[in-house]
């Protein structure tokens, strides 16, 4: 999708004053693992954490498809993949299902701050024996009156250590199947909640994660997100938000660094030539472009289709297929083509390698989504 109108061109744009500051310093905040609360707030000032969201809760009320745009300018703009990860995970951990599935009394009473930054929002889905098998979660929420009382673990919760508020996913039947699972909105302050510290990780590192800990832990019913039973249909919703609002800021990295990629091969001279000059070089420069053209295509198609109310159960596993891949073959070329500066921490290319290499893992494997292509063949 090309033909933007000039309202969306002006969204994107509207982030072009706050781009460098996001970007200052992130070679330094990467090697610390450091999550910035000022960058949050500048983020937030911008007010792209409420793009989706109705203006009567302070959002912009803006469409999925123009979201997306926005956030790959983001990708594009922002060298902190960590904060661009965790500006995601914010949007559609609560935004999304709280927007979509929520009371009105919950969004009255947390849209506000989801879309002004001043809550940062978590979801936990993943338990350390479940992995990519959300279903197989152990972690269990009991009624006891006008409460649940949960009790269990997550684990891979990113934002975590920072988050205000989290959407957890527990078990509420012991029944086979997706009508065992409920979704529940927590504060962090809830008694019987712990979080537990930062976790070093391979990259992203500036987007922190942590796991959490739940002893008894009472939450309102109220404070179920949609219906008891419901929670496998929040999750299938917000994980195809997840895909293509985390692949699209993926997309916009992979257009940086292609532009990146050219201006130094157009510099740097080897043997007499500039290095884009070698075939060997200047036909990896062309991948990268058609890999993130490709995902570009992959991902807003998808979109319009979902948008249009379309089965895209096909779409979004190959849309996240095509990116997460094409993605880390991106950064392993551009690597290769900055030679020993592509190795070095300075350049930030070999930072972009190591994020990259996470979407092939969150938001369902490489392989689970082979699986999924596969059974929709009849395989």
């Amino acid at each position: 999708m090309t033909n933007w109108t000039a309202d969306q061109q002006a969204l994107r744009d509207g982030l072009a004053p706050w781009l460098e500051k996001l970007s200052a310093g992130h070679v330094e905040r990467d090697a610390e693992a450091a999550f910035s609360r000022e960058n949050w707030a500048a983020v937030a000032a911008t007010g792209i954490l409420g793009l989706p969201f109705d203006e009567r809760w302070g959002g912009l009320g803006q469409s999925l498809l123009t979201t997306m745009y926005v956030l790959e300018g983001l990708g594009e703009g922002c060298r902190d993949a960590g904060l661009n990860f965790s500006v995601c995970t914010h949007i559609v951990s609560t935004g999304v299902p709280l927007h979509r599935f929520g009371s009105p009394e919950l969004k009255d009473r947390f849209l506000p701050g989801i879309c002004s930054g001043e809550l940062i929002g978590a979801h936990a889905i993943s338990e350390p024996g479940s992995g990519s098998d959300a279903l197989a979660m152990r972690t269990r929420a009991v009624r006891d009156g006008d409460d649940f009382v949960l009790n269990g673990s997550k684990a891979f919760v990113s934002n975590g250590p920072v988050a205000d508020l989290l959407t957890v996913y527990a078990r509420t039947s012991d029944r086979p199947g997706p009508l065992s699972i409920t979704a529940f909105l927590v504060e962090r302050d809830t008694p019987g909640l712990t979080v537990g510290g930062p976790i070093a990780k391979m990259g992203l590192r500036t987007s922190p994660l942590s796991e959490l800990y739940f002893d008894d832990c009472r939450v309102p019913a109220s404070q179920v997100v949609g219906r008891v039973g419901g929670g496998f249909l929040v999750l299938d919703h917000v994980m195809r938000w997840e895909i293509l609002c985390s692949f699209v800021i993926n997309a916009g990295e992979m257009r940086h660094r292609v532009a990146r990629c050219v201006e130094y091969a157009r510099g740097r001279t080897q043997f007499g030539q500039p290095i884009g000059s070698y075939q060997a070089v200047s036909h990896k420069i062309v991948d990268m472009e058609v890999g993130v053209e490709t995902a570009r295509h992959w991902l807003y198609a998808t979109a319009a289709k979902m948008a249009a109310g379309e089965n895209v159960t096909r779409d979004i596993a190959m849309a996240k297929l095509v990116t997460s891949e094409a993605n880390v073959a991106s950064a392993l070329n551009a690597v290769q083509i900055f030679g020993g500066n592509g190795y070095m921490a300075e350049y930030g290319i070999e930072k972009e390698l190591r994020n990259a290499v996470a979407g092939t893992i969150y938001s369902g494997t490489s392989e689970i989504q082979r699986n999924r292509i596969a059974s929709l063949l009849g395989l």
